[in-house]
């Protein structure tokens, strides 16, 4: 892990002061003036536990496998309307039902011809 390397990361809580994280054998926070320099009302309306994304890397301790990360600097303005698309449950629903049946029926149409 080294300083300004943009890493995936999950979050793992969310505390008023910023999210938790973790990636790969490293975990961090990315705090709540890290996220897009507007000042943030709720933390929750940004993240969510279990929710994945990319974020610059700010500061890297090698032996407590610690980072500090930041969106801000990456340049993702990440948005309280932009996560509550993240939060529908419900949007790929159809897709993950509906898929097996769709690639049966190219499968048999590629077969038939």
């Amino acid at each position: 892990m080294k300083v300004n390397e943009i890493v995936k990361v999950e979050v793992t809580s969310i505390k008023p002061y910023g999210a938790f994280i973790k990636s790969g054998n490293y975990t961090g926070l990315i705090h709540v003036s890290m996220i897009n320099g507007n000042y943030i009302k709720n933390i929750n309306d940004y993240f969510y536990v279990g929710q994945e994304l990319y974020a610059k890397v700010t500061e890297v301790d090698d032996k407590s496998k610690h980072i500090s990360l930041s969106l801000k600097e990456l340049g993702l303005h990440l948005n309280e309307k932009e996560n509550k698309l993240y939060e529908t449950k419900k949007g790929f629903a159809t897709l993950e039902k509906m898929l097996p049946d769709w690639i049966e029926e190219t499968l048999e149409e590629l077969e038939n011809k």
